[in-house]
């Protein structure tokens, strides 16, 4: 049963999302030109679109990934309806920078979020005004547009979900919460921290992944005609590990902390396939596009009990630019138009779903900015297409300055310049530098290949400092 909304807040909500949407507005006509002209596409025949983002997901674990001990019904059959990468890397090896790349299609520094935003209300670091979203991009479109779950881009009004092209907001501002008080899960002093549209809510004892299911369900039935692009951002299994006791007693058998992250990650997979079954009720599935992707690896912090999740051959974890930091999961799902049960191995990065998904449902993009990542439509639709990225530069960075943490790759070999090597543990970490991997023989990165080829690493270093120019 749906917990009503408080009356009282209504038009204090409606009035909150009228006032930031008309400051979008005036914000967007101040910059000529900023939409190219859009697509002749119908928008009666574009498709809806959903993203499920995942946090602290690591590479292998989901069945459809060779997770020997993990049960994920939901997503194993939203792979055997899709295409699933398996090279897919995450724009940046922590959350916010991530989400930011996923949701403007550029390299996280170059959209103004390097590092993770604050997870304390009015905190003045957040994901710029001036960004364009895929939330703006489909609501310039026609589109009506969702976030439920994690924001963590901001927690100001102007970098709020409001404030950057969602009609609709609901969930936790900060970069993680308990699933049943909704505070914020980190230290003291202890903060409340869930929202609807601007305005602070209270669902008490109701289980976060349970309330973002229906709220989107509630988000599904208020678009009417109109196509919608849903944000659904869950906080699993991100610590603090909350599973249902039924897969705590499914996995009892799993050492400390796999079992604690394994019966979190199964209550997830649930919700997923929650949500997909309001798509089904709706007749809608078949005309949406899914997308599911991992922010970045599990982690290794001592909140999460120093780890719990599998990042198979790889080394590294969330944090660090060791493949286990970077190479997540990832499917994209369109039944009966995108072909299913099919596995790509081109690589693929969390900046491409902004061209990707725009392309699929012909919309156009912003044409006044530089957008980094490339559309993944011609490898989703063939094997045999190369990856956009062939021959390619692709760029990681977290921080600022001389300390920065910064990674470049092309094609099999990457250059660390900088990074931690979480593998074993997040807090103390060993700091590696100058670290040359060279992937289609080393894939798990245990030799440093810079001393047998210092022209490669060398190479790589200056398109790094050419990148920082740009």
């Amino acid at each position: 049963m749906k917990t009503p909304r408080p009356k009282p807040s209504r038009l204090v909500r409606a009035a909150t999302a009228l006032l930031v949407a008309l400051v979008a507005q005036v914000a967007l006509l101040a910059l000529p030109g900023l939409f190219a002209a859009a697509s002749e596409t119908d928008r009666s025949q574009r498709p809806n679109v959903v993203i499920i983002f995942t946090d602290d997901q690591s590479w292998r674990d989901a069945g459809c990934y060779g997770s020997p001990d993990l049960h994920t019904p939901h997503l194993d059959a939203l792979a055997e309806k899709g295409v699933r990468f398996e090279r897919c890397y995450a724009a940046a090896p922590v959350c916010s920078p991530s989400r930011a790349g996923l949701l403007t299609g550029r390299w996280p520094v170059r959209a103004g979020m390097p590092g993770n935003a604050s997870s304390e209300q009015g905190a003045g670091n957040g994901l710029p005004p001036a960004e364009i979203t895929l939330a703006t991009l489909f609501r310039e479109a026609g589109y009506a547009t969702g976030h439920v779950g994690k924001w963590h881009l901001g927690y100001t009004p102007e970098t709020m979900p409001l404030a950057h092209g969602f009609d609709f907001s609901f969930g936790h501002m900060g970069g993680c919460i308990d699933n049943y008080s909704h505070f914020f899960y980190w230290r003291g002093p202890n903060r409340h921290d869930l929202w609807c549209d601007g305005e602070r809510v209270r669902r008490d004892g109701r289980y976060f992944p349970d309330l973002m299911v229906e709220e989107a369900g509630a988000f599904l039935d208020s678009v009417g005609e109109k196509p919608f692009f849903l944000y659904f951002a869950m906080n699993l299994p991100h610590y603090p590990y909350q599973g249902e006791p039924e897969w705590l007693e499914r996995y009892a058998d799993l050492p400390m902390p796999r079992r604690e992250y394994a019966a979190f990650l199964s209550s997830m997979d649930v919700r997923i396939g929650a949500l997909l079954a309001e798509l089904d009720r709706r007749g809608l599935r078949e005309d949406t596009v899914v997308v599911y992707q991992s922010d970045h690896g599990h982690s290794t912090e001592e909140r999460a009990f120093f780890g719990g999740g599998d990042a198979g051959p790889f080394r590294g974890a969330k944090f660090g630019f060791f493949e286990g930091g970077l190479r997540v999961p990832a499917i994209v799902s369109w039944p009966g138009t995108l072909p299913e049960g099919e596995v790509r191995t081109q690589t693929a990065h969390g900046c491409d779903w902004f061209p990707t998904l725009a392309e699929l449902a012909g919309v156009a993009l912003p044409d006044d900015r530089t957008i980094d990542g490339r559309s993944l439509v011609g490898v989703i639709r063939s094997a045999e297409a190369p990856s956009p990225h062939a021959g390619r530069t692709l760029h990681w960075q977290t921080g600022q300055g001389p300390n920065a943490h910064w990674a470049v790759m092309r094609d099999e070999w990457k250059l660390i310049g900088r990074s931690r090597d979480t593998t074993e543990g997040a807090e103390n970490a060993p700091v590696v530098e100058g670290f040359l991997s060279k992937l289609d023989t080393d894939p798990g990165e245990t030799t440093d290949h810079a001393e047998a080829h210092p022209d490669i690493a060398e190479e790589l270093r200056r398109l790094h400092e050419s990148h920082l120019e740009d």
